[in-house]
């Protein structure tokens, strides 16, 4: 997830229906340039080395069900689109997702995951860090670095993550919902953008959820929690 408003401009994207590396390239409607899903950042037209980078947004890959509970005022998009295609979960892809083959080749293969394993991906200008999410799922709560950021990856239940800037606070649980308790026993309520504690706070980051083929492809240097 992106911010399209960038320096009082707002870029139009839309799916190019192409890839790198086997990651989806989006195209803006004014320029037609190609841009980064992973990055944000248009990679091939005219915009490119213009210094141009979407600031990146949290996003959870969560159920309906939990997400309901825990804001039930949710509005969510319909599945009768007026269109022919069939939406529904595993329509498209379900044989796809069944094996661990890939639709379309990429450069090299990180063997230290399976293809389709998901993983928690951060970045920053200089390093890359994945967490596999089936290691997440077993550790509810996982503290670590990105560079000099300080994080900790709160999970739940139906393994959705969300990580925020830890700042030197060390976290010992996690209630699967709305609280986390420190290891000084103070509480803290898990919001979508934040973590408050009375009148502190600590900030949500963006993470992308992804599969390691795509996320190694590009990025082959990253470090990798597993």
């Amino acid at each position: 997830m992106y911010q399209t408003q960038l320096d009082g401009k707002h870029y139009e994207l839309g799916t190019s229906g192409f890839l790198y590396r086997s990651s989806k390239l989006m195209y803006d409607h004014e320029t037609k340039s190609f841009w980064s899903t992973l990055q944000g950042v248009p990679v091939v037209g005219p915009l490119v080395g213009k210094d141009i980078s979407l600031n990146q947004r949290y996003v959870v890959t969560t159920t309906w069900g939990q997400w309901k509970k825990q804001h039930p005022e949710t509005a969510v998009l319909s599945l009768d689109t007026g269109h022919r295609r069939d939406y529904g979960e595993g329509v498209a892809y379900q044989k796809y997702f069944a094996t661990d083959e890939l639709m379309f080749k990429v450069p090299g293969k990180d063997n230290r995951l399976l293809n389709k394993d998901s993983v928690v991906a951060l970045r920053d200008a200089n390093n890359q860090l994945a967490i596999a999410a089936k290691f997440l799922a077993k550790q509810p709560v996982y503290s670590d670095k990105l560079g000099d950021q300080e994080l900790v990856v709160l999970t739940n239940g139906v393994g959705a993550n969300r990580v925020y800037d830890s700042t030197g606070v060390v976290f010992k649980s996690y209630d699967g919902e709305n609280t986390a308790i420190d290891q000084k026993g103070t509480k803290w309520t898990v919001n979508e953008s934040e973590l408050t504690a009375g009148t502190k706070s600590l900030s949500r980051l963006p993470a992308h959820r992804a599969f390691w083929f795509g996320w190694s492809s590009q990025f082959p240097d990253t470090r990798l929690v597993k």
